[in-house]
């Protein structure tokens, strides 16, 4: 009989080490020529989480009821996209509103609102049932204490980020603020992005007009960061009358005592 070969046990990455230092998938090791069944198995859930996170719809009764706990009203949207299959295939129809969304809007008319903040689920659902509330409950109180009128919080389902245009064009605020669901990755199915532009005009703005604040989740940009961010660009923008590529983010990592508190979720 031939030798049996012994099965080659798994060996670990002489770059173990730096793996400490990211998330990414580095120095996983190997087993002969493939990954060690661990590293397979995490890759794996990691894939199974981003799906989940695309896939599994929102929960807007309980969002909506959680930021009217906190003293703000809201109003559920629907884009044209009818059904997350068509907004996965069809992402014009998630920046047009629906026309129930647009007869909601003309029945809760709100003059002279100055900023509008939007709320989409985009494509993680998770992100935003794990983080929206969190972030408003500091940028609500925040932007009325700097004497902003604000109409109710709009929950849009289905939304893309220039949603957010159709509805600051309705209520003609300067301001437009949206907080949305970003793309899940394979260490972040979690991570919610703000979108902010100054005088948004629908079906005129693009991306180049706006301001992105990204990856805040609990391993990424914080609520207190991203806060900070935000009305550093919203006090330059009203400075400069401009958002997006123009408007720079000059924000730094110095004394946040006068921002609120956050809790820190690795105590809690």
């Amino acid at each position: 009989m031939g030798n049996i070969s012994k099965p080659t046990a798994a060996s670990e990455d002489p770059w173990q080490a730096l793996s400490q230092f990211t998330p990414a998938r580095i120095a996983l090791g190997h087993a002969g020529m493939s990954l060690p069944t661990r590293a397979c198995l995490d890759f794996q859930l990691a894939h199974a989480l981003a799906r989940d996170a695309v896939n599994i719809p929102l929960d807007f009764i309980a969002l909506s009821g959680h930021i009217q706990a906190q003293g703000y009203q809201t109003l559920n949207l629907q884009t044209q996209a009818e059904n997350q299959r068509v907004y996965l295939q069809r992402p014009d129809l998630g920046r047009l509103l629906s026309a129930s969304a647009v007869d909601c809007l003309q029945r809760n008319a709100c003059p002279n609102a100055d900023a509008v903040v939007v709320v989409a689920d985009g494509l993680s659902s998770k992100a935003i049932e794990h983080h929206a509330e969190p972030l408003l409950s500091l940028l609500l109180p925040q932007l009325q204490t700097n004497g902003y009128a604000l109409p109710p919080v709009c929950l849009v389902k289905h939304g893309r980020v220039a949603i957010g245009d159709a509805i600051a064009g309705h209520y003609a605020a300067r301001l437009c603020i949206v907080l949305i669901g970003e793309r899940p990755g394979l260490s972040s199915p979690d991570s919610m992005g703000i979108y902010f532009t100054y005088q948004a005009k629908p079906g005129v703005s693009t991306d180049a007009d706006r301001n992105c604040i990204s990856n805040i989740h609990c391993n990424g940009l914080s609520y207190r960061e991203a806060l900070k961010k935000l009305l550093f660009l919203i006090d330059a923008a009203e400075k400069l009358q401009l958002s997006g590529v123009n408007l720079k983010d000059e924000t730094t990592d110095d004394d946040l005592e006068n921002l609120p508190q956050q809790a820190n979720f690795l105590l809690d």
